[in-house]
């Protein structure tokens, strides 16, 4: 017999920049539950960001996210 199937849990937005995809980063980052210690680096490693490019760190991850993902193939490749 199965067990019950587990709730989806809410993942909610980061303290600082209010971005669900930075909170999703710091969750991969955390190690043995702890949190704020990733909190701190993610936060530091967009700090440095910011001071060595001028602009704004969230951009910057964003674009190097959309950077890392798979491109759509519309050429009609076969499979």
């Amino acid at each position: 017999m199965r067990a019950k199937q587990a709730k989806k849990r809410i993942i909610e937005q980061d303290i600082k920049y209010h971005s669900l995809t930075v909170s999703k980063f710091i969750n991969k980052i955390m190690l043995r539950g702890q949190k704020e210690t990733a909190r701190k680096i993610v936060y530091r490693a967009f700090d440095i960001l910011k001071n060595k490019t001028g602009k704004e760190p969230l951009e910057i991850f964003e674009g190097a996210l959309k950077n890392t993902m798979p491109l759509d193939d519309k050429r009609g490749s076969k499979r």
